[in-house]
């Protein structure tokens, strides 16, 4: 490893970024005591932004010239990194001092850790449930269907591992949310990045079960502590998410019960995912 090239890459997906970018790499300088390299990955027309921030702050912008969805974009700003820690962040994210040696440290705890997550807080203070177990039939189909009109039920709070009782306790996940990551390198590259058939949602929770597949693990790290303006980007166009949401939904599952005689199964999944999506849809406008 060269000298002149940080340990760390921090890949940070932008889409038309506005002032939240700067407040990104503004916290960032205070999370790790190491130098990083930054590289912002513009999935959008206009670069203006990233690159005046980038030019401010020693980083770089990877054009890509048409928007490839989250995935596409972070394995984008990934490709030729040569340290050993990958960091995948949103520009809406805003780090809490020290958090990114937080993560760093739980690392060398855990050294089949392919993904570490930091705890996750809502502008309003409250813990974002970050960590969680992976979707299965039935508990994704209960929290899918009840979740609106009863938060607490039991399938919920199997999906959700919920942060009341593990809010402070270091463990390990089915997955982590995309929002920030720190990924081992060798990790990602061993299960290829992410799989870019999910334009948006959804790439984060099959990264997860393909890096258990593999033999890694998924570990949460509350003592590491980021915010996060959940769902900013997209806020004025919630219909088009939460279609995106349900169809990147409808893939994992089908891949995930893919047996020939499960057909009925995704059949009726598909079916009550894409009723789920209408209605959420219409209750939106």
């Amino acid at each position: 490893m060269s000298a002149d090239v940080p340990d760390i890459r921090v890949v940070c997906v932008t889409f038309h970024p506005g002032a939240e970018l700067e407040d990104f790499v503004t916290t960032l300088s205070a999370a790790s005591s190491a130098p990083v390299e930054l590289v912002f990955v513009e999935n959008g027309t206009d670069s203006t932004v990233a690159r005046r921030v980038a030019a401010d702050h020693g980083g770089t912008v990877v054009e890509t010239g048409a928007n490839l969805g989250y995935g596409g974009a972070a394995n984008r700003g990934a490709a030729g990194a040569r340290g050993e820690w990958l960091v995948l962040a949103n520009p809406d994210v805003q780090w809490g001092p020290g958090s990114l040696d937080e993560l760093i440290l739980a690392a060398r705890r855990h050294p089949r850790a392919g993904a570490l997550g930091p705890a996750i807080l809502n502008m309003d203070g409250t813990v974002y449930s970050s960590a969680r177990a992976l979707p299965s039939l039935r508990t994704g189909t209960g929290h899918a269907l009840l979740v609106h009109v009863w938060p607490g039920n039991p399938w919920t709070k199997a999906y959700l591992t919920t942060q009341e009782s593990t809010e402070g306790v270091e463990r390990e996940a089915g997955w982590l949310s995309g929002a920030c990551l720190l990924l081992r390198r060798r990790a990602f590259e061993d299960v290829g990045g992410f799989d870019e058939s999910y334009f948006m949602f959804f790439e984060d929770v099959d990264l997860g079960d393909r890096l258990a597949r593999a033999g890694w693990t998924n570990v949460y790290v509350p003592t590491a502590r980021v915010g996060h303006d959940q769902g900013s980007s997209w806020r004025d166009k919630p219909a088009a998410m939460i279609h995106a949401h349900h169809v990147s939904a409808e893939q994992y599952l089908r891949r995930r019960y893919s047996a020939w005689y499960l057909f009925p199964l995704r059949w009726a999944l598909a079916a009550g995912l894409r009723a789920r999506s209408w209605l959420q849809i219409r209750a939106s406008r």
